[in-house]
């Protein structure tokens, strides 16, 4: 972002770039408040760069990894009491756009702020993602540049098909690649003692197996889940 600012700042059309970004924002506005009106919790949509996109039924993989991944983030996080894990169509709403991520989590000193009837949220601690065919160019890059600048601290991306998950870490306001596996132990930064067999998100005995070990654990996170940073 600041080599973009500083290439700006360098150009004789400063101003007449800053007029026209205004202008564009201002359409944009107007459109995502009738995004806000026409959405129904019926709907799977997300306002992405000025356009309303509604996203069709996922495939059945699809589905079961992010199932199985569910199940295990929800049953930790609420055993430890660390904050909120939501799914699917917890709308989270960013400067300028606003999106659906199949998990997201947050921390328990924000969760501990909203309320019942909330429907738009802030930048999470931790973001999934699963491709499909029709998001894999958002999830790579929109949403990896997006969810960097606003601080979202932890950002897997899986494949479904390939069975493969990638963990990203940010740093310096940018995504840093930590691990793509499709084996081994899956650690999370953002979730303080959450870790898991990488295959407990494709197998379902694997995941049986994880889950019981996650329910049946008696050492859990230490007090850092409680920080406010």
């Amino acid at each position: 972002m600041d080599t973009v600012i500083r290439e700006l700042q360098a150009s004789p059309k400063l101003e007449l770039y800053f007029e026209e970004i205004q202008r564009i924002l201002q359409a944009e506005q107007i459109k995502r408040s009738e995004f806000y009106r026409i959405i129904t919790p019926k709907d799977k949509a997300e306002f992405i760069n000025g356009e309303i996109i509604f996203h069709s039924p996922v495939r059945l993989r699809h589905n079961r990894v992010g199932k199985l991944l569910l199940v295990l983030i929800d049953a930790y996080v609420r055993k430890h009491q660390l904050g909120y894990v939501g799914y699917e169509k917890l709308l989270i709403s960013l400067t300028r756009n606003d999106y659906e991520p199949d998990i997201c989590f947050f921390r328990r000193d924000v969760s501990q702020t909203f309320s019942p009837q909330q429907m738009r949220f802030p930048a999470p601690d931790f973001i999934v993602e699963i491709l499909s065919d029709t998001t894999l160019k958002i999830d790579r890059e929109i949403k990896f540049d997006d969810y960097a600048a606003h601080g979202v601290k932890e950002y897997w991306i899986i494949d479904p098909d390939a069975e493969i998950v990638e963990q990203y870490l940010l740093q310096d306001e940018e995504y840093m690649l930590l691990k793509k596996t499709d084996s081994g132990i899956l650690k999370s930064e953002a979730i303080p003692g959450f870790t898991i067999p990488v295959r407990s998100m494709f197998d379902e005995q694997e995941n049986l197996n994880a889950l019981q070990a996650l329910i049946g654990e008696e050492d859990g996170p230490e007090n850092d889940h409680l920080s406010t940073e």
